[in-house]
């Protein structure tokens, strides 16, 4: 969120002239292999928005601008809605909460989480959002992402990665971001994107094209990252829920290889005897070992109240670069 050194985290966004590949898991579409396009029903995903649209209104009901607004930064705007009216712009120019409303209602604070036992925000902040701009991007890219991984693969495995990204989104933001407050659904959009290329690459024998799918989804996630570089937008909660999605994807998304489901037409000395390639094997067992490894020593140095910014001095660039526009000094 702008204002108050307080971080939104960004979103997977769309472009106008830029569209994510709906057709990447699509039945006849650029990848032909066989799979129903609506082998479930997508009902977890609508259900995530509809939560993170009721929890805003909650934000708001909560905030109660009129009510509490000392007026020293402007007037409540859309004074029309109550209660309900939004922060004055130049305190929070996306149409939102003030910040010690969000700090309130459990976004992530490296204080609260390490020295008050207050754990719970690494999850909490997930639902949270900034602004209406804030939850509106997010909530479209939700809905481009998540509905077509769901109809593939089902609530559960979609769900999993939704909720473990965004917690390794929180965890490696508040490694890294301790004086600001963060807020924000997208290190789980990017959990989803990261599985969305693991499951490519994992995949990779029963798709046609794959190079320009490649190519394309490489291209998404480099110019969503690259939109985290700017100030007040918390990249390290996109590239936490990136890495662990990205494992994930291995480990939840993995598909038989090609040839498989048909083995029974097939003669028998032409069979396939192993239902995955030796790859996907070794992607799993490698993926498995990250995330343990990576989860462990996350959270192991964060509740030992370790700054990671001591370990790699380098490492606050990936969230903010300082130009002659804007500093990145909180």
């Amino acid at each position: 969120m702008v204002g108050n050194g307080d971080l939104e985290r960004g979103t997977a966004t769309k472009s106008r002239n830029q569209s994510y590949p709906q057709s990447y898991y699509a039945s006849g579409g650029t990848f032909d292999v066989g799979y129903s396009d609506s082998q479930w029903t997508s009902w977890l995903v609508p259900m995530i928005v509809v939560a993170n649209v009721a929890m805003f209104v909650v934000i708001m009901f909560v905030n109660n601008c009129p009510k509490h607004h000392d007026g020293f930064q402007g007037e409540c705007v859309a004074k029309f809605l109550g209660r309900l009216s939004f922060q004055p712009l130049r305190e929070n120019p996306l149409f939102g909460p003030s910040s010690s409303t969000l700090e309130k209602l459990g976004a992530l604070e490296w204080d609260k989480v390490v020295h008050q036992n207050q754990a719970w925000r690494l999850i909490t902040c997930i639902w949270l959002h900034a602004g209406v701009i804030h939850l509106l991007a997010n909530m479209l890219s939700l809905v481009f992402i998540g509905i077509r991984l769901e109809q593939q693969f089902g609530f559960v495995r979609v769900g999993l990665i939704y909720m473990l990204s965004g917690i390794g989104g929180s965890i490696l933001s508040a490694l890294f971001i301790q004086r600001s407050i963060s807020v924000g659904a997208s290190g789980a959009l990017f959990g989803l994107l990261g599985a969305m290329l693991s499951e490519l690459l994992t995949n990779w024998t029963i798709y046609s094209n794959k190079a320009a799918a490649l190519f394309t989804l490489v291209i998404i996630i480099a110019i969503n990252l690259a939109v985290g570089i700017l100030p007040h937008v918390d990249n390290f909660a996109h590239i936490g829920g990136f890495l662990s999605g990205f494992l994930l994807g291995f480990l939840l998304l993995i598909r038989p290889q090609f040839g498989w489901l048909e083995r029974q037409h097939l003669p028998a000395d032409t069979r396939l005897k192993s239902k995955y390639t030796v790859h996907q094997y070794v992607f799993w067992v490698v993926a498995a070992i990250l995330l343990i490894v990576g989860f462990t020593v996350g959270l192991v140095m964060l509740f030992k109240g370790e700054n990671a910014n001591k370990h790699c001095s380098w490492c606050h660039y990936l969230s903010c670069v300082p130009t002659s526009r804007w500093s990145c000094n909180n």
